[in-house]
């Protein structure tokens, strides 16, 4: 028996195929190759359309079955990750009323920030354990505000993986774990935010009935069955957010757990047993996937905007552009730690949460003319990357979380000896690399939700670890030298002197 993982991203759908018995990977695959448009019909907007996921991952199944040449009916569950803190408005015939405002959208900011003043900050960060920010809930208050007739019409709002899951199973339905992430769970009356809804003019009943994340949450339709290419009756038995599916899939579950992913942005997620929260909120609080009221887990979020799109950029514009990665980090590792001098600040990717919001940009700061070559600008910004993410893990260690291991996955910057190792050494810190995906950790989750796996644990062991970086105990007064110069450096820009 096998189960399948879906996860719908803003890029991309992938779906995975786990042999149920052996946890082995049959098959993975994503759909489009290339990246799904995002449409931006004003500046800072950002849309897509909803059916372009559900038409994508049919796709996508139908690639996935064919590789791993299973029979269709022989899938035991199915389960969800999806990009977080989308709008999805659906009508009472569950038609898609106006594209998604997604992720990235930013037209709400000042609607959250209105809302964050007039609720009340403490009030905001004690209950909701973040501000209604540029989220869901604000999200949706723009809609009652600027499209008065779409709003009007709206019978249910979901996030990106609710839609999906109704989409598979013709049941409306959310979670906790998604209330959360849209700013619309308030932690201390476990229910609900009233006070958000409140404030915006929302009425409850547009919230669809909230099912456990790991549950029976509705069975394959025939419709679904056929367009998707597998048998009627399957259940879904699971969803969740990307980023908390991800610390799942790393097997980051308990308190002190800490998960991280270093892609275009960057991202620290760690794992507390109570609702923690920042008094400057410069980190999100959700739910995590395994969160009760009466067992709480609470993941705390840290995300860099500018972490690996500075490296990119620094790839196609500085040095050869034929360079491959692996030779950018063969010719940064023949320079010293600390790059001879040279800071990067990796900022140049919006506003950053963790520095108050401030939009700094990206500063090249001290360069020598006549002794610094591309060899330095590719160590510098590994480093550069590698000390925000120092920087934003101080937050976390301020507000007692305990990061002395993390468990990573597979992706490009991790791979970097020179960025692991600068992280580990400075925050003292095992860092695991781990072989797994989002869309093979939602089919795993799947099995538990199901009853296959009796525990998490259990569904989530056997990761294959591809790689260890330990603290470098010899280089560690380099490193902090270093790591000092450039927070010296970013301090003096925040401070405007």
């Amino acid at each position: 028996m096998y189960l399948i993982g879906f996860d719908i991203g803003s890029s991309s759908v992938k779906a995975a195929i786990v042999d149920a018995a052996t946890k082995e990977t049959l098959a993975s695959v994503q759909y489009p190759e290339k990246e799904m448009a995002i449409e931006a019909p004003q500046v800072g907007w950002a849309e897509q359309d909803p059916v372009l996921w559900w038409k994508n991952l049919c796709i996508a199944t139908k690639k996935a079955l064919e590789i791993a040449a299973i029979s269709p009916d022989s899938v035991l569950a199915i389960g969800i990750s999806y990009q977080m803190h989308g709008l999805v408005t659906l009508d009472k015939d569950f038609n898609v009323l106006r594209p998604s405002i997604i992720w990235c959208d930013s037209r709400a900011v000042q609607i959250g920030q209105n809302a964050f003043a007039a609720i009340g900050e403490e009030k905001c960060l004690s209950r909701l354990l973040n501000s209604p920010g540029n989220f869901t809930a604000s999200k949706l208050k723009w809609v009652r505000e600027n499209e008065p007739d779409t709003y009007d019409k709206i019978a249910y709002f979901m996030l990106p993986g609710d839609y999906i899951a109704l989409k598979l199973t013709g049941t409306p339905a959310t979670t906790i774990s998604g209330l959360s992430e849209g700013i619309l769970w308030d932690f201390t009356k476990n229910d609900v935010a009233e006070i958000v809804l409140d404030q915006y003019g929302i009425d409850r009943s547009l919230i669809p009935p909230i099912l456990p994340t790991f549950s029976e949450q509705g069975k394959l339709t025939s419709a679904a069955a056929a367009e998707i290419g597998l048998a009627p009756g399957i259940p879904v038995t699971y969803r969740a957010g990307d980023q908390p599916n991800n610390a799942l899939s790393l097997d980051v579950l308990d308190p002190g757990e800490v998960a991280a992913t270093g892609g275009t942005s960057g991202v620290v997620y760690g794992v507390v047993d109570q609702p923690n929260y920042d008094a400057q909120s410069r980190v999100n609080g959700f739910a995590h996937v395994n969160y009760t009221p009466t067992d709480p887990r609470i993941g705390i979020l840290l995300c860099i905007n500018g972490s690996g799109i500075l490296y990119s950029w620094v790839k196609q514009n500085i040095g050869k552009e034929d360079y491959s990665y692996f030779e950018m980090e063969q010719l940064a590792e023949k320079v010293s730690i600390g790059s001879d001098g040279l800071s990067i600040l990796p900022f140049g990717n919006g506003a950053e949460r963790m520095l108050c919001n401030e939009n700094l940009g990206a500063h090249f700061v001290n360069v020598q003319l006549n002794r610094h070559t591309h060899h330095h600008f590719y160590r510098a910004a590994l480093e550069g990357i590698a000390f925000s993410f120092v920087y934003g893990m101080e937050i976390l260690t301020e507000m007692g979380l305990n990061v002395g291991s993390m468990k990573v996955g597979n992706d490009n910057l991790f791979q970097s000896r020179i960025f692991s190792g600068t992280i580990s050494t400075l925050v003292d810190a095992q860092i695991e690399v781990v072989e797994t995906t989002g869309a093979v950790g939602a089919a795993r989750a799947a099995g538990f939700g199901c009853g296959h796996f009796s525990t998490l644990r259990e569904a989530m062991a056997g990761n294959k670890v591809l790689l260890t970086h330990q603290p470098d105990s010899g280089s560690q007064t380099a490193y902090r030298d270093a790591y000092h110069t450039w927070k010296t450096v970013l301090e003096k820009n925040l401070s405007g002197k």
